[in-house]
This record gives structure tokens, C-alpha cells and sequence, in this order.
């Protein structure tokens, strides 16, 4: 099992910055693919951005050029700074953690989700 913990969340004025960060433990033999996506009410779960093992990233339209992800492989640990935060970024942001212990074989696992709030 993979234990995935999230923090940094809170309220933040629009324009402001907020920094996630994310923590896997446990079984992280060949974490793979890690990544970020949030829920807003009445919406359905979107992905924000993802990066890979060897550092490639992948990002929403909505957020690009306002949103960086980055990963600590010795930490198993990935992050998600937020810039120039508009109220439409409020959402509920869960991290993803993949796991793949060999070929063709996927798991997937979801922190509990942190609360981003974007409002004057």
C-alpha cells in the first residue's frame, strides 16, 4: 500500500500564490507518473498537472503559465506552486501517485485532498 498526504491549502487572495506539496509512503517501489488534479462543487474531477518519473510535465490549458509542478524522487514527494490564483482555481486538489511494479500493471492512489480557496 502507498500512503499519499497532501498539504499546503488555504485562503488566498486572487492574484496570490500557494505552494501544495505531496508525500507518498509506504510501497513506493517504481512510483511512476505523479500528479495534481482538483473537484470544484458541482464539477467533476479535473486533471491540473502531472509530471513523470524522468521530469516530464503535463499541464491544463487553464493553468499554464500560472502553475508549476515539480517532484523530489529521492523524497517521493511532488509540489504545485500556484501564481496569480483566480477564484475559478478554487477547488478541493488531490494528489495522484502511480505505481507501476511491472509491466502493464498500474496503480493508482489519491491523497484526501486539500482545500484551495481563491476569494477576497
Amino acid at each position: 500500500q502507498v500512503q499519499v498526504v497532501e498539504s499546503g491549502g488555504g485562503l488566498v487572495q486572487p492574484g496570490g500564490s500557494l505552494r501544495l506539496s505531496c508525500a507518498a509512503s509506504g510501497s513506493i517501489f517504481r512510483i511512476d507518473g505523479m500528479g495534481w488534479y482538483r473537484q470544484a462543487p458541482g464539477k467533476q474531477r479535473e486533471l491540473v498537472a502531472a509530471i513523470t518519473s524522468g521530469g516530464s510535465t503535463n499541464y491544463a490549458d487553464s493553468v499554464k503559465g500560472r502553475f508549476t509542478i515539480s517532484r523530489d524522487n529521492a523524497k517521493n514527494t511532488v509540489y504545485l506552486q500556484m501564481s496569480s490564483l483566480k477564484p475559478e482555481d478554487t477547488a478541493v486538489y488531490y494528489c495522484n501517485v502511480q505505481r507501476r511494479p511491472s509491466p502493464g500493471v498500474v496503480y493508482d492512489y489519491w491523497g484526501q485532498g486539500t482545500q484551495v480557496t481563491v476569494s477576497s
